[in-house]
């Protein structure tokens, strides 16, 4: 009997690692170990697909394999990953332990797909999320060379990876997003108006995603659905946004598609991308810049986007990316060519070039800040689905379903185990349902006649303050309905941010702001006072280590700043 299994094993290290397609699960012996992960790594499906299996499975396996490759019990065994499931089950291991020789074992991707196809194996291809007959196949061969061009372009990296951030923010009630591109290209889920729970799917407001995307270097936001919300409140606070709608489910135009390279291609930080579900319309627009840009073909594309954010590029989307293979590829080529140009002309007209460049450079820094915006008026989409229901809702209302049963399940043991989370993973997305009435304070907007310079320091002093009470509430996002924001000189000011939870009670008593007493005048800022807290007597250092303040706003507080010489502070009580 275990003559017959090692006869049908594949092997990947010599006298050392196996792969087995076997009819049952089986006991480790003296001299083989078995381990199967058929049970442990499932793939959570939207309609018939079933893989491949996303970023982090393949990282806990690869941690799995490595661990017991360099285990000195194991160090005489051969050890022999088997999978004993149906065709789907076996897909899946196939595609992880080739994965693993093409990241770990040197291997190419052609070498390690002979090896699984060596024992006349065949395995069940891969398809789409879609509701219907399968119109792309997908095979653990295009998966392969995807992983190998990840690892080339440095998109894959396990020493810089954070599973438990990935597993986080990829659940619907923590953002849904992922990146496909570290640094360059996020995909999420389409923000709302509000932050709420609709149809048992968790929606959060453009707000909700503001320290995160500070804190990644996001600076520009592209919409592909209708307008749920108002890109003002992406541009207000310094977000490039832009506009490029085309309908659910459907393929973009040559004209969206030259658009959407234009808008990556000038981008100064990473692009978030959303639709309604952040995976058709937002994977094939991503897919077909990688196609340009870093000459991924289209099956190695759909492949690696749906690793990262699986059920991403839908039905006809597939398709399209095929087509559209050839011309992008074309494209980024003549692309690369003129860059390299300008880079040769460049290293000999350099000052020319500098000189050139500031003729250029527009005095309005809100020049391009949004396409086509008349987001006062919510979008009426006359191309809308009748029904009102759509792809993108569907998949959503699927992923939350999916993981509110799989949260009760394998997921348990994981999420009651303490850990300290990494630094990269400040944002906490709050549920309305959790902060049930969260609001921010109003306050009289500048007058008109304001000094300009007035306005800058009140503006900067009210934001010190909100910034400073955000920390304290140890990264915390808060989430506040629109209806609720108070505008003062361009930045927005929340007040009472999670006066519901228990843990946070004593500080937002100490730290609640408060409108000031004293009318603003026409000379004056409008500014807001901490009237809760009183502070002793000491001086400026002691003041803003104990409101935790930056050494940025000292100058701020020093009597020169002000004309009326008032202490540092009276002037924080003012606030």
């Amino acid at each position: 009997m275990e003559d017959n299994r090692m006869h049908n094993a594949v092997e990947f290290i010599k006298d050392q690692l196996y792969f087995a397609i076997l009819q049952q699960k089986v006991k480790s012996t003296a001299e083989r170990h078995y381990f199967c992960i058929d049970d442990e790594l499932s793939y959570e499906n939207f309609y018939a697909d079933f893989g491949p299996l996303n970023l982090a499975m393949f990282y806990r396996f690869c941690c799995k394999l490595t661990k017991k490759l360099k285990s000195l019990t194991l160090a005489k065994k051969k050890i022999i990953f088997y999978t004993c499931g149906d065709q789907k089950k076996q897909a899946n291991a196939a595609y992880l332990i080739g994965s693993y020789a093409v990241m770990h074992l040197q291997k190419t991707p052609e070498e390690a797909y002979s090896l699984l196809i060596s024992r006349n194996a065949t395995y069940l291809p891969f398809r789409d999320a879609s509701f219907g007959t399968c119109m792309y196949n997908l095979n653990i061969l295009d998966c392969l060379r995807a992983i190998s061009k990840a690892l080339q372009f440095g998109w894959l990296d396990f020493s810089k990876f954070d599973v438990e951030e990935y597993e986080h923010y990829e659940r619907a009630e923590n953002g849904d997003f992922n990146w496909i591109v570290p640094g360059k290209f996020l995909a999420f889920s389409g923000p709302h108006p509000k932050s709420k729970i609709e149809n048992g799917y968790p929606l959060h407001a453009p707000e909700a995603y503001f320290p995160y995307f500070r804190k990644h270097n996001v600076s520009t936001i592209v919409r592909l659905n209708k307008k749920m919300y108002d890109s003002k409140r992406f541009t207000d606070t310094g977000f490039e946004h832009h506009d490029l709608f085309f309908v659910d489910g459907s393929t973009p135009t040559d004209a969206i598609v030259t658009k959407f390279m234009n808008i990556c291609e000038s981008a100064e930080g990473a692009i978030a991308v959303h639709c309604k579900a952040g995976l058709g319309r937002t994977g094939t627009l991503i897919a077909c810049y990688m196609m340009k840009h870093s000459r991924l073909s289209a099956a190695e594309a759909i492949a690696w986007i749906r690793i990262c954010r699986p059920g991403s590029v839908i039905g006809p989307q597939q398709n399209f990316v095929e087509e559209k293979q050839a011309s992008l590829w074309a494209e980024g080529d003549l692309y690369r060519a003129k860059m390299k140009e300008q880079e040769n002309c460049l290293s000999k007209m350099a000052v020319t070039r500098i000189l050139s460049g500031v003729d250029d450079i527009s005095i309005n820094g809100n020049k391009n800040r949004a396409s086509g915006r008349q987001d006062s008026d919510q979008y009426d989409d006359e191309e809308e689905e009748r029904s009102g229901i759509t792809q993108g809702d569907k998949l959503r209302a699927l992923k939350s379903r999916r993981q509110a049963r799989t949260s009760t399940t394998s997921l348990t043991l994981e999420e009651n185990k303490i850990h300290t989370r990494s630094s990269s993973q400040s944002l906490r997305l709050i549920l309305q349902s959790s902060l049930q009435g969260c609001k921010a304070v109003r306050s009289a907007s500048l007058p008109k006649g304001a000094d300009g310079r007035k306005r800058t320091r009140a503006s900067l002093e009210s934001q010190l303050i909100h910034t400073r009470l955000a920390r304290s509430l140890g990264n915390l996002n808060v989430v506040a309905s629109d209806q609720d924001w108070a505008e003062h000189g361009g930045y927005r000011v929340i007040d009472n941010a999670a006066n519901q939870m228990s843990n946070l009670n004593a500080i937002n008593a100490n730290h609640q702001l408060q409108p000031s007493s004293q009318e603003a005048g026409p000379d004056s800022p409008s500014h807001f006072s901490l009237d809760t807290v009183w502070l002793g007597d000491g001086s400026l250092d002691a003041l803003c280590s104990q409101f935790a303040l930056p050494d940025s706003v000292t100058p701020y507080l020093k009597p020169e700043f002000h004309s009326s010489g008032e202490s540092a502070e009276g002037l924080l009580r003012k606030f």
